[in-house]
């Protein structure tokens, strides 16, 4: 388990928030697109941010905060 401050544990918790409005971000451009390239580029890269969102919650959940 990982030991972490408060202002670390904020850090990450600014990186998911930002992570999930990139994501989503990308797919409402990708519902938008008409060129299918474009799009499935699109999704697949929205895709990677929602892997990343997952990757780092796992990691903010294990840790504990440390006074």
């Amino acid at each position: 388990m990982n030991e972490l401050t408060t202002k670390e544990l904020s850090y990450i918790e600014d990186e998911i928030r930002a992570e999930e409005i990139t994501a989503k971000t990308m797919n409402w451009c990708a519902s938008l697109c008409e060129d299918q390239e474009l799009r499935k580029f699109l999704e697949q890269l929205a895709e990677s941010h929602q892997l990343r969102i997952a990757d780092l919650s796992q990691y903010f959940n294990r840790s504990k905060m440390i006074q």
